[in-house]
């Protein structure tokens, strides 16, 4: 009430239609989710079965969870990828993966000897199956516990909070937008779920606001700093201690999101909708080149933030301690 709007608020029929427009075009076509549905479900019950009665199977098998974009809802197309975690009442090694991988592979097999096109693959996080158009992964190997763990918490507090259709709609257009503007690559997909939650229920009312609102309040966010150091930014609400999200990033990398949106969201404001969407062919340009719309010159954010350079005593000291004068406190990426 304190600050009344000067103008009235532009017509953005035209801004909503493309966002539902570019939605269904990353969305998995129906002939692609009932192929992933289908395959699925034939993993998750020979799995159960395995559970209910293992018979001379010796990997012993806690339980199985749904996690990741398919269990969410924000699949795209292109990445048909379903995730299950498998938590195992053994240790996780090598021999134990790989027997459960080929166990699942010969059950499928005999279930339905016509479809072939099953296959084992070794990959870095245990084991996965190769269809036509669809790859499966199940997280059962040791060196992703914690993060397998992660997504089955992320994957419970997802269905429980943000099973919203806009929350849903408006991540499926982040992670296209992620794809195609190097600037947000540092955000990871957990930060993306939580960025679109928030954008779309994070306000007084806690009702959920319109797709074309949440989308560019997403872009007015992370241009105003929200994961900028200092900032209260997000906490991750599946873990303790207060953690912040976007310290997963470097400082670089917060800059670099910070100055992309900024520079997107003028482009935003001048009607630039269609080039940010990605439906006027590749405008990652557009974060690195000064643009016109309608006379109006658009000029790129520079970074903001300059690494400082290394200081000699510090290196003196790291080579006295039999270190290679590297800084070793550098974060790393998640």
């Amino acid at each position: 009430m304190a600050f009344p709007r000067v103008k009235p608020m532009p017509d953005e029929t035209a801004f909503s239609e493309c966002l539902l427009k570019r939605n269904q075009d990353l969305s998995p076509t129906p002939a692609e989710q009932s192929s992933i549905l289908s395959l699925v479900t034939k993993i998750n019950n020979v799995i159960d079965n395995l559970i209910v009665a293992p018979g001379n199977f010796e990997v012993q098998i806690e339980e199985v969870r749904q996690v990741g974009s398919y269990k969410k809802g924000t699949m795209t197309t292109g990445h048909n990828v379903a995730d299950l975690v498998v938590i195992l009442k053994i240790l996780p090694t090598l021999e134990a993966v790989a027997a459960l991988g080929n166990k699942v592979v010969e059950t499928l097999r005999t279930q339905d000897p016509t479809e072939g096109y099953f296959k084992m693959l070794d990959v870095e996080v245990g084991w996965m199956y190769s269809s036509i158009k669809i790859k499966f992964y199940v997280l059962v190997d040791i060196k992703v516990l914690q993060s397998a763990l992660a997504a089955i918490r992320h994957a419970r507090w997802f269905e429980e909070n943000a099973s919203q259709s806009t929350v849903k709609v408006l991540i499926r257009l982040l992670k296209d937008l992620r794809a195609r503007f190097p600037g947000f690559e540092p955000l990871t997909p957990w930060i993306l779920d939580l960025l679109g939650h928030s954008a779309v229920m994070n306000n007084p009312s806690r009702q959920p606001l319109s797709l074309n609102v949440a989308y560019r309040r997403c872009l007015q966010m992370l241009a105003a700093g929200l994961f900028l150091p200092g900032s209260v930014g997000i906490t991750d609400p599946c873990e303790s201690g207060n953690f912040r999200v976007h310290t997963v990033m470097t400082l670089e990398q917060q800059d670099m999101v910070c100055f992309t949106a900024q520079t997107l969201v003028r482009v935003l404001s001048h009607g630039g909708y269609r080039k940010i969407l990605g439906m006027e062919g590749d405008a990652s340009y557009l974060a690195i080149e000064m643009s016109t719309w309608d006379g109006v010159i658009v000029t790129p954010s520079e970074k903001a933030y300059e690494k400082p350079p290394e200081r000699k005593e510090e290196e003196d000291e790291a080579l006295e301690e039999g270190g290679d004068g590297e800084d070793e406190s550098m974060e790393t990426q998640e």
